[in-house]
């Protein structure tokens, strides 16, 4: 992911909007990139800290971020768990199928 399209997808980020594979995508390369960290911090604070202060709320904005970071690092491994698993039930659906072929055969 190059920075311009990370940056793009910031707003979709901090309002939760994103699949499995751009929040990879997304956090692998802010993870890298201090320019589009620095950018997505930017964009949070203002973003979140506009609805806090409307609301009236004490918040910890820097902390917010954090835990949207980690809820989006686990969103991933879980999928990529899911995705291994499937992967797994694949191989050995594959494997019976190719052992009943071949004792019928036999």
């Amino acid at each position: 992911m190059t920075c311009r399209e990370c940056e793009k997808q910031i707003p979709d980020f901090i309002g939760r909007k994103m699949d499995y594979l751009r929040t990879k995508l997304f956090t692998e390369h802010v993870d890298d990139c201090d320019s589009c960290r620095e950018e997505l911090v930017i964009q949070f604070l203002i973003q979140e800290g506009m609805v806090h202060l409307e609301e009236g709320d004490v918040f910890d904005l820097q902390g917010e971020l954090r835990e949207r970071m980690e809820e989006a690092r686990i969103k991933v491994r879980i999928n990529e768990g899911i995705l291994w698993a499937g992967t797994l039930f694949e191989v050995l659906a594959m494997a019976g199928i190719l052992g009943i072929v071949v004792w019928i055969l036999l």
